[in-house]
């Protein structure tokens, strides 16, 4: 029986995904604390999301471990969990609300990146990381 965590049936270009969602994960994630006041805590604190100084470095190491582990496609299915909640809550916290501040088309330009985020995430979580990650390589047989 295969192991649902490194098993993988998906395509060779499922490292381009990979390297997509991965990448922007790891990059938001280590701004967090490079710019904790625009993009950390200070961001968490401007849109109230709740114990800001323990939160967002907190989410910014999620993103950061999680984004590594998409990148190098070890424990995929796992690593996209977290990310999909992550984004979830960015969607529901700054995007949903602009909808009826500034309206639909600028919440959309502005939430492109995080459903990209999202949708990549979740097919991560279905399919697998693919031929070219480390799950392929310790899948049990």
């Amino acid at each position: 029986m295969p192991n649902l965590l490194f098993s993988t049936n998906a395509p060779r270009a499922t490292i381009l995904i990979r390297l997509l969602v991965g990448a922007v994960f790891l990059s938001e994630g280590i701004q967090k604390f490079l710019f904790p006041a625009t993009l950390g805590v200070g961001r968490f604190i401007k849109i109230g999301i709740p114990a800001p100084q323990f939160l967002a470095p907190f989410v910014g190491i999620v993103e950061i471990v999680c984004g590594t582990l998409l990148i190098v496609g070890f424990v995929t299915r796992l690593a996209a969990i977290p990310l999909i909640i992550d984004i979830g809550v960015a969607i529901v916290t700054t995007k949903i609300p602009m909808l009826s501040t500034a309206g639909f088309w600028s919440m959309a330009h502005e939430a492109r990146t995080d459903y990209c985020m999202l949708l990549g995430s979740v097919f991560l979580l279905l399919v697998g990381s693919g031929p070219f990650s480390i799950d392929r390589r310790i899948e049990p047989s």
